[in-house]
């Protein structure tokens, strides 16, 4: 039997190209993670070892889905291995198990350039905050308040006007209110 198993990083990304293709691939099950590699609990996973038995096939779409760097996809895949549970990567077209010496060589190669490639793109995104901090960009969510809408607020309060109130006149939590006058204390 052929078991799938998809993942995604975020919750904006798309599971579908991944499991339609493992569909197509004969897979009878497919499990899914919204979660990123680097996380070392995935219950999708989880689920997909425990679901397969002996003679069983698990097929990702790309090796990078499975695991978080070269040294936890060998252990994975090795643990289906002492399971007699073969292991199937459709980009790279690699199916691995303890009988083929060829298919273990190819799959070390693929899993340390699919680390390779996880280590470039980590340096690109740090690269790229650099330069826009450099730039005065310091990224993160916009304020909601500006400094006029603060000062109004501090004295609308300082003249008894309820938060709740005025959080619903700004269209913000009470918490944010809070969080603003703490600021301007400090």
């Amino acid at each position: 039997m052929k078991v799938g198993y998809a993942r995604v990083s975020t919750g904006l990304q798309n599971l579908d190209l991944q499991k339609d293709s493992l569909s197509k691939f004969g897979c009878s099950e497919i499990f899914t993670d919204h979660i990123s590699g680097a996380k070392a609990h995935r219950a999708g996973l989880e689920s997909a070892l425990h679901y397969l038995r002996g003679g069983d096939t698990l097929v990702v779409w790309r090796l990078d889905r499975l695991g978080r760097n070269v040294e936890d996809l060998i252990s994975i895949v090795n643990k289906l291995n002492d399971r007699k549970i073969s292991f199937h990567s459709l980009q790279e077209n690699i199916t691995m198990d303890k009988t083929s010496s060829t298919g273990q060589l190819m799959f070390h190669l693929f899993a340390a350039f699919a680390e390779f490639e996880r280590n470039l793109i980590i340096e690109r995104t740090e690269a790229g905050r650099v330069a826009a901090r450099a730039r005065g960009r310091l990224g993160g969510r916009p304020e909601k308040l500006k400094n006029k809408d603060v000062e109004l607020i501090t004295t609308l309060i300082s003249n008894g006007a309820p938060i709740k109130t005025i959080a619903e006149q700004w269209q913000v939590s009470r918490t944010t209110i809070y969080r603003y006058i703490n600021k301007t204390k400090a």
